[in-house]
């Protein structure tokens, strides 16, 4: 009792609120119970008061010693704690740095200093310590994410906090080839299609077929065994092979070289045979995958063919190869095919609209003016969708002749009147291309993209429309018109034929195109253009439409005056600030190729539309199509165009030189 009521012992109560609080509790009970004891019998107060006393510092006594413990935990835990911090600090296996304000290392933990061979660092500055480490730092200050980043051989999950003063790396070497390791085993599927097999072997005898098939065959075979692929022949013109993608990645760097050997020693025995090649990666479900490569072989065979075409899905494609022009197929099978398969489309249709590309040429509006006067043939309405303020001279001869043909005039309207006369049951025919960012109307494309018919004579691009109807792509042709052309033969015989204008126009279309008749004509070109000519084309209206005024001839001329000669290469740039016309600039890096010695030109100009156009020519040696395509372009091998947005003249130009130094660099790399 008399170490209860000590002076340690209150001042111990009445530090801690939970003991104040119990006193008061029980005092506050004990005088009520005193009280009424008390005021009943003076004996039972007094033993209420002893009970009270004894049970108050019991209860009390027994929270002190709780409140102790609790006391002699929490530090002992806090202790442990602050222990296991520090021994953290000094073992955990993260690389920790500490930095001062002058970028000088202030301490590392023990873990780290492994990395340095255990050379002492603090006080130094990190640059002087390790310049790479330093360039890590600068990089990633203050990023909130971690990033994976290769260190002396090692690969890191790096972290950089407190602008730059803390540095953390996380060593994760291991797991990285772990996943390295998976990545380099995931399978892809490739497609192999033989482009002009059925061509090939159709003059030749069944000795000539076979020992041609069993060198094409063997030859992928032995590539496939080389580079670690399993190959299945499907059909004589029909290969699938299947690998992991650390043998895609070799057959990237590789440039996929058999495309070249097979095409080279075959065209020895005069049977050239060229490949197109569809790869699907990056897919688990092989389903997705073999319909990706198909999609993909699609694409490549779509682009001209002789080229492989790579993709994951929904990932941007890779090609390779496409070095040669797209040779002229020896049927029209399919022109009969595409023809009878458009004409069922006009039949489930109450009418149609037929565009063009922006900036239409002689070739756009030829093919437009044959589509309607097909639609005509088979008694339904064609409405020609024609938007450009400013067209060039030949176009504006062209529509001021149509002016004399009531008719065809009368169903010329703007896209704000196709929209308006557009309903679900409609058709929409895009000729001389395959891209919406070109389209003279997006807004009607984007509303009929899946009542929609493709005509188009260049190569596939990358963002071609989801879901066409009918899609007739032909690379090898000369132009849209060429292959419009063609259709009329199995148009119905009681409806009225092209007249002398429409016939005119396609013809000056195909002339455009070819250059008259020099380059990309075939046989079949010259059969359109014969066709034509009896339908009552007129090359008087020809010349009379290519006529140049004097000031295109002059800008044109001055433009080719600016070209620098590098090496085989042409390039020209017009001034700044001064418009040109496109078909201005592309006559200009057409007569660039004139030039002994040259093998490509660009002509680099400012457009009406604020961009930057740029317009490529090659003999065929060089792809100017691929490198368009970099830029943003498409085209041909040998004739492609871009046009760019937000750049200078000077800019593009940069750009252009740098892709085409470092195409020219990994050209050299492959021969060598």
């Amino acid at each position: 009792m008399q170490k209860f009521f000590s002076r340690e012992n209150w001042e111990f109560y009445f530090e801690h609120p939970a003991v104040r609080w119990n006193i008061c509790y029980i005092g506050i009970l004990t005088v009520i119970g005193l009280i009424l004891g008390f005021m009943d019998n003076w004996i039972i107060g007094i033993i209420v008061l002893i009970v009270a006393v004894v049970g108050g510092a019991i209860s009390i006594q027994r929270l002190r010693k709780l409140v102790v413990d609790t006391h002699g935990y929490l530090n002992e835990l806090t202790y442990k704690v602050q222990r296991g911090q520090q021994e953290a600090l000094l073992e955990m296996p993260v690389g920790m740095i500490m930095l001062n304000q002058r970028h000088e290392v202030e301490w590392i933990n023990p873990y780290m200093a492994r990395y340095f061979n255990l050379e002492i660092v603090v006080g130094k500055p990190i640059a002087d310590v390790d310049a790479d480490l330093a360039e890590l730092i600068k990089k990633y200050a203050d990023d909130k994410k971690t990033q994976v980043v290769t260190w002396r051989d090692h690969q890191f999950e790096f972290l950089v906090q407190h602008h730059g003063q803390v540095v953390y790396l996380l060593d994760i070497t291991k797991y990285e080839q772990i996943s390295a390791q998976y990545k380099d085993e995931q399978i892809f599927i490739g497609n192999i299609y033989l482009d002009n097999y059925d061509e090939l072997i159709q003059g030749m005898n069944d000795s000539d077929v076979s020992n041609l098939h069993n060198y094409v065959t063997s030859e992928i075979s032995d590539w496939a065994v080389d580079n670690h692929l399993l190959m299945k022949v499907i059909d004589d013109d029909n290969y699938l092979i299947i690998g992991h993608q650390a043998s895609l990645r070799e057959l990237e760097k590789q440039k996929f070289k058999i495309l070249d050997v097979i095409r080279e020693n075959t065209s020895k025995q005069n049977s050239p045979v060229t490949l197109s090649v569809g790869i699907a990666y990056g897919e688990n479900d092989l389903i997705k995958l073999a319909d990706t490569a198909q999609n993909n072989l699609d694409l490549a065979l779509g682009r001209g063919g002789d080229q492989v075409v790579v993709r994951a899905q929904d990932q941007e494609a890779r090609f390779y190869g496409g070095k040669t022009n797209p040779m002229e197929k020896r049927t029209r099978v399919r022109a009969r095919m595409i023809s009878q398969a458009l004409q069922e489309l006009m039949a489930q249709s109450d009418q149609l609209f037929v565009m063009g590309h922006t900036n239409p040429d002689m070739d756009s509006i030829g093919a437009c003016l044959g589509i309607r006067r097909i639609a005509e043939m088979n008694g339904k309405e064609c409405w020609i969708v024609i938007d450009d303020e400013h067209p060039h001279s030949d176009i504006r001869r062209l529509m001021h002749e149509i002016d004399n043909y009531q008719t065809i005039k009368d169903h010329i309207i703007s896209p704000s009147d196709a929209l308006e006369k557009v309903n679900n049951n409609s058709l929409l025919v895009m000729v001389d291309h395959a891209k919406r960012g070109i389209t003279i109307a997006p807004e009607l494309y984007d509303r009929m993209q899946n009542r929609l018919v493709i005509i188009d004579h260049h190569r596939r691009g990358e963002d071609f429309p989801e879901n066409p109807l009918l899609v007739y792509i032909e690379p090898y042709a000369s132009s849209t018109c060429e292959l419009i052309t063609e259709m009329f033969e199995y148009q119905p015989r009681e409806g009225k034929g092209l007249n002398k204008l429409e016939a005119t126009a396609m013809l000056t279309g195909i002339q455009v195109d070819t250059k008259s008749f020099t380059k990309s004509a075939g046989t079949r070109t010259f059969d359109a253009a014969s066709y034509l000519r009896s339908a009552g084309a007129d090359g008087l209206m020809i010349q009379s439409f290519m006529k140049e005024n004097p000031e295109t001839f002059m800008k044109r001329n001055h433009l080719i005056s600016r070209a620098e000669i590098n090496d085989k290469i042409a390039l020209c740039t017009g001034e700044e600030g001064q418009v040109y016309d496109p078909v201005t600039a592309a006559q200009a890096a057409d007569m660039l190729l004139q030039m002994s010695g040259i093998e490509a030109s660009f002509v680099i100009f400012d457009r009406a539309d604020g961009k930057v156009g740029i317009s490529a020519r090659s003999m065929g040696d060089i792809n100017v199509q691929v490198i368009m395509e970099e830029m943003g372009g498409g085209g041909h091998l040998a004739n492609a165009a871009t046009q760019i947005s937000d750049k200078t003249i000077a800019q593009v130009k940069q750009e252009l030189v740098d892709i085409l130094t470092k195409s020219d660099k990994e050209q050299n790399e492959t021969e060598e």
